[in-house]
């Protein structure tokens, strides 16, 4: 990365052509986004994170050899050997060898199934290793390492399916970046997702596991014995060092440069080492003595030699080592002087385990300048808090990591940010740099990225980018994202009429790049919307979020919930009984919703297709609490029993539930049906809420509950059966066409020119003449249902999906604390997270 950042670098300034590059590249793959490394193991697909122009194509002045290794530096011919046997003449040699994954001295390292975690490679060979683990007796990986690097292969092995350890010596996860009390909480919500962390610990051995000669080809255990300095031992199918990086030297040490006392290239501020011919960036460079580990000061350091080559006198300027994380759904920060190690300085806390939380600000001894952070659970603070450092804050330290109220706006924004400020630390781009652009004529985010290439590495300040542009006044567009200048109505309107069918030929065709976790999910709710292929058919399965890819929703100790559907509460006794057996079987708890549903927590991933197919042979189907569609349609008893009943509420109740079920949307939709003015299934909270009257029904629209509540509006009212039928069906189409992503229908109304009236005259008066188009695509919508569980098990392909990632022993986590409810073991009020899931029970 930082070796393409160089030639990038140079060759955008070297006007004149001055310099020809050639680039010797040990891997057999150009520049890739080696931070975005775990991101592979999504989709297999190395082109995805190909750097943009890393074939340098068209370039003549830049050559690219790859799978070119250099065996020898020759400093007085100024030539280069590689392993081929050529030789390349050179009047400057860059070394941007970057890092090696360490492995400690530890027998057994070098045993079949134990792997590093650093290249695309490593992670081909891990992914042949979990296959074999999750077919052996040990469906079981083991991390050895628990700062970024380990936490990135836990994710990756979890992904695979294996149950997973992580092995730490220190007392906490991330010991470089977070304080005792952060790495504490992360250690617990660690545990919480159904990772085992082991802490304190040392590795003594990994083994062979010594059994009886096997009878079958089937019995062979390839498992192996990791053999801890505590005494305890874990057997595992795959082991992965993660246990930090080395400086890749050895080039240098051979041809005698200087090298830093702990290793790596020693260079001065000019990054020129002690050959003045030579120059060292990234990771293999020791900046007065110092290497830098991240990929912000190795840019840099890019950037200071592209200068040096062209007269300058650029130098290093120091590093921002800030670092943020977000993996298995946790939210991590550190910056600037993150532990408090400048002298009298002062700490403000905010540590909420109920919340799973925790935010600390390190501040200078009068309390007014910020010197550096850490934020564990919530980090939406950083992209604001991390450009503060060293600069005065502007209000009150608490207000600024203490919880927002419901409705309240954040505590402090980009426009409290000074022009000095670093909005992006891995591009050095200053809060001035991009004013400047702005005023430069930059109106847009990706205009603001290709001009200061601020956003363009980790991402994680894109959005302060477009928070500035607003600041600035500039009218922002209504581009979905970077990868598609049209608005997600745009978009809809594209699919409907060129009856594309993938996201491949719609980027390819409408968009640029190769798309984001906010264009994906997006065109696949779309893809949902306008046709009834299932959502994890072909291309369209890899686009799902974390819930749709299971068709579950994740609980936040890693396990998932089942939820059938109850079209308007109604449930037979055969279908009770059936519930009941199942969570008996699988030891889930049950829970009666607001919605009146019956939900079932604790699964595992295999375990979902088990209590599936129990549940589709008893005759009930999914009920869709995982996505972004129609949820529930809750009832009162209605005229059926109640005295007060006006009308049949729960056959209406039925009756929509079945015709609008699985309709995929820009969001959850809920819906109610009241048998009287007395609103006993509280219907005007609902995106569609129906009140019965002496003469139909009174349709009310866009109420929502939430964060910021809002009571539906009556759109019309005394209507028959047919007629309200056929304005929902109007309602939910306008809707699903015209609204932006992730928007519920009262913002959607609220930010709709002309309101409510506008609306009304749309869906009962016509006046876009889209009514007729509107019902006949619902009409689609109906005839095309069907069960997305049942198409799952049908389909092997689909099935494969459903792999364990937990394999845990009948017995409960000495960590987590529990009380009774009803009979049944749940969280303690103040613990993380669900019970211990258990090792699995054969269904009877």
């Amino acid at each position: 990365m930082v070796g393409h950042r160089f030639v990038e670098a140079l060759r955008s300034r070297d006007a004149a052509g001055t310099w020809r590059v050639t680039v010797l590249s040990e891997e057999a793959d150009a520049a890739y986004d080696r931070v975005g490394l775990t991101a592979y193991t999504e989709h297999w697909d190395r082109a995805q994170l190909a750097l943009p122009g890393n074939d340098y194509a068209g370039d003549d002045q830049v050559e690219l050899r790859l799978g070119c290794a250099v065996a020898e530096i020759d400093r007085e011919a100024r030539t280069v050997h590689t392993v081929t046997g050529e030789s390349f003449e050179y009047d400057a040699l860059v070394l941007a060898t970057g890092s090696y994954a360490f492995v400690p001295p530890v027998p057994g390292r070098d045993l079949p199934g134990v792997h590093v975690y650093r290249t695309l490679d490593d992670l081909d060979a891990i992914r042949a290793s979990a296959k074999s683990a999750m077919d052996s007796k040990s469906p079981v990986g083991v991390v050895i390492g628990g700062g970024l690097l380990g936490l990135e292969a836990a994710n990756a092995l979890r992904q695979f399916g294996l149950r997973t350890h992580v092995l730490e010596m220190s007392p906490h996860l991330m010991s470089a970046q977070l304080d005792e009390a952060g790495g504490t909480l992360l250690n617990r919500m660690m545990r919480g997702l159904g990772i085992e962390v082991h802490t304190a610990v040392g590795t003594d051995s990994i083994a062979p596991v010594q059994r009886h000669k096997p009878l079958r080809k089937s019995d062979v255990d390839d498992s192996m014995r990791i053999s801890l300095n505590d005494g305890s031992t874990i057997d595992a199918g795959l082991v992965v060092f993660a246990a930090g990086v080395r400086p890749r030297d050895e080039l240098a040490r051979a041809a005698g440069l200087d090298m830093a006392q702990r290793g790596g290239v020693l260079t001065d501020l000019s990054c020129v080492t002690s050959d003045p011919n030579i120059y060292a960036i990234g990771e293999v460079a020791a900046i007065d003595g110092r290497c830098y580990g991240l990929v912000a000061p190795g840019y840099t350091t890019a950037e200071v030699v592209a200068d040096r080559l062209l007269g300058g006198e650029a130098e290093f300027p120091g590093a921002d080592m800030s670092t943020k994380l977000k993996l298995l759904g946790v939210d991590v920060a550190s910056f600037g002087d993150a532990k408090g190690v400048t002298p009298n300085c002062l700490e403000v806390v905010v540590n909420d385990p109920v919340k799973q939380t925790y935010a600390k600000l390190v501040l200078s001894d009068d309390a007014k300048t910020l010197l550096g952070g850490i934020l564990v659970g919530d980090a939406s603070a950083y992209g604001v808090l991390r450009p503060m450092v060293a600069s005065e804050l502007p209000g009150d330290p608490l207000a600024l990591i203490a919880p927002v109220s419901d409705g309240d706006a954040p505590a402090l924004g980009v426009a409290a940010l000074p022009d000095i400020a670093q909005i992006c630390s891995c591009n050095n781009v200053t809060k001035g740099d991009l004013k400047e652009a702005i005023c430069g004529g930059c109106d847009d985010v990706p205009s603001l990225k290709k001009c200061t290439l601020a956003g363009t590495s980790c991402g994680s300040c894109v959005p302060l980018l477009k928070q500035l542009l607003e600041a600035e006044g500039v009218e922002q567009s209504k581009s979905l994202c970077e990868h598609f200048s049209q608005s997600r109505a745009e978009l809809f309107e594209i699919i409907s009429a060129t009856e594309i069918r993938t996201f491949s030929g719609l980027i390819e065709r409408f968009g640029t790049g190769k798309g984001c976790d906010i264009c994906k999910p997006t065109i696949a709710s779309i893809l949902a919307s306008t046709s009834s292929d299932h959502i994890l058919a072909g291309e369209q399965a890899s686009l799902q979020d974390s819930n749709d890819h299971f068709l579950a929703n994740i609980q936040k100790n890693g396990s998932y919930s089942v939820v059938p559907r109850s079209p308007g509460g109604e449930i037979t006794p055969e279908q009770l009984i059936l519930i009941g057996e199942i969570a008996r079987d699988f030891d889930l708890y049950t829970k009666i919703t607001g919605g009146q549903r019956i939900d079932m927590f604790g699964a595992r991933v295999e375990q979902l297709p088990q209590i599936w197919a129990r549940l589709v042979e008893g005759g009930m189907e999914s009920g869709h609490a995982y996505g972004k569609s129609l949820r529930t349609v809750k009832s009162c008893v209605g005229s059926t029993w109640c005295r007060y009943g006006q009308q049949d509420s729960v056959n209406m109740a039925v009756e929509i539930e079945k015709r609008y079920r699985g309709l995929r949307a820009p969001h959850k939709i809920k819906m109610a049906v009241s048998g009287c003015a007395r609103e006993c299934a509280e219907a005007q909270s609902k995106d569609v809420g129906i009140i019965a009257t002496e003469q139909g029904w009174n349709l009310y629209v866009c109420g929502n509950g939430g964060m910021s509540p809002r009571h539906a509006q009556l759109l019309a009212g005394d209507l028959d059966d047919e007629t309200l039928i056929r304005y929902i069906d109007r309602f939910l189409m306008f809707y699903i066409r015209t609204a932006d992503r992730l928007q519920r229908t009262a913002p959607w109304l609220e930010a709709m020119d002309g309101g409510l009236d506008h609306l009304r005259e749309v869906v009962c008066n016509d006046s876009l003449g889209l009514a007729e188009e509107f019902e006949a695509a619902m009409e689609r919508h109906v005839d095309g249902y069907a069960c997305e569980w049942k198409g799952v098990l049908e389909d092997p392909e689909k099935l494969s999906r459903f792999v364990s990632f937990v394999n845990a022993p009948d017995v409960d986590d000495p960590t987590i604390t529990f009380t009774e409810r009803a009979g049944r073991k749940v969280p303690g009020a103040t613990d993380i997270g669900m019970p211990k899931i258990r090792g699995f029970q054969e269904a009877k």
